[in-house]
């Protein structure tokens, strides 16, 4: 099933990429796409349960979707997340 979430601080190619490399991780998760402007994620998944997932890992990478709360800690999570995938897409 094809899908997106609108989410919170992504900044750069630097988030996309760990964003990208963490999704690629989950089993079910296929075709990422990272729309860094709009803080779209696209994915094709397989159940529910790898929605859910995806959800999970996005919040705990620091790009919670909009609708939810976005403290200090979730942004500072989200700066190291980043930092993480410009080094990553720096290394390539």
């Amino acid at each position: 099933m094809e899908s997106y979430i609108l989410v919170q601080n992504i900044k750069c190619h630097g988030c996309a990429t760990m964003i990208k490399n963490k999704l690629t991780e989950l089993n079910g998760i296929k075709d990422i796409q990272i729309d860094v402007d709009t803080g779209k994620v696209n994915f094709n998944y397989d159940n529910y349960e790898d929605l859910i997932n995806v959800k999970k890992i996005l919040k705990l990478l620091g790009y919670p979707e909009f609708d939810e709360s976005n403290s200090l800690l979730t942004k500072a999570k989200s700066f190291v997340s980043c930092a993480t995938g410009k080094f990553a897409n720096h290394e390539k």
